[in-house]
């Protein structure tokens, strides 16, 4: 059996990526650790825009449209005065999912302190899961998949566990992964047979 083609919405915000400042981060750091952790092929929407909440809500309505099932943005999430992520995300949700971001601060707080003036969140519209990530590279892969030992064990779950059966409720493609990169969760009720 073949797995499911996924169209994926990647989304970095940041004012100075956008206007050529500096070289983005964010867009790699999330094609690389999808093409890591995904067998499903997959197709990217890609968008690298200022910290502007219209700006930002237009390009995750568009995203929904465009028929992705997952959008996952970086950058834009903390307490500044630019940082309106969680806003323009809020803003075109259907439902909002506070689980994701309870777990990515959990996830961070294990590092450092500040992880407490994170405000990730995720929403779902139509048939589309929306996720605010972190803005470094290193914090991306870390919510994404979870901490483990130096043996690979796994010691806290990361937040993309959840992900694939989180789409499947919604109606959206079956995400597989790999499991030594990132172990999904669905119950026994939702599984397919391996293919």
């Amino acid at each position: 059996m073949a797995h499911d083609a996924v169209k994926i919405g990647i989304v970095s915000v940041s004012d100075r990526a956008s206007t050529g400042v500096y070289v983005d981060k964010g867009l790699p750091a999330l094609k690389d650790w999808l093409g890591k952790a995904l067998l499903n092929p997959i197709s990217f929407e890609e968008r690298l825009i200022p910290d502007e909440q219209a700006g930002i809500s237009a390009a995750l309505i568009e995203l929904v449209d465009a028929g992705c099932a997952l959008v996952l943005t970086t950058g834009g999430t903390g307490p500044a005065l630019r940082d309106v992520t969680p806003e323009a995300t809020l803003a075109v949700a259907h439902k909002q999912m506070p689980g994701f971001g309870e777990q990515m601060r959990q996830i961070s707080l294990t590092f450092v302190p500040t992880a407490i003036l994170s405000r990730q969140c995720a929403v779902i519209r139509g048939q589309c899961l929306i996720i605010n990530l972190p803005g470094q590279p290193k914090a991306i892969a870390e919510t994404l998949e979870g901490l483990k030992s130096e043996a690979g064990e796994q010691l806290v779950p990361g937040i993309f566990a959840a992900v694939p059966y989180c789409v499947d409720l919604i109606g959206g493609p079956y995400i597989e992964t790999r499991p030594e990169v990132c172990q999904v969760f669905r119950p026994k009720s939702a599984l397919r047979a391996p293919s």
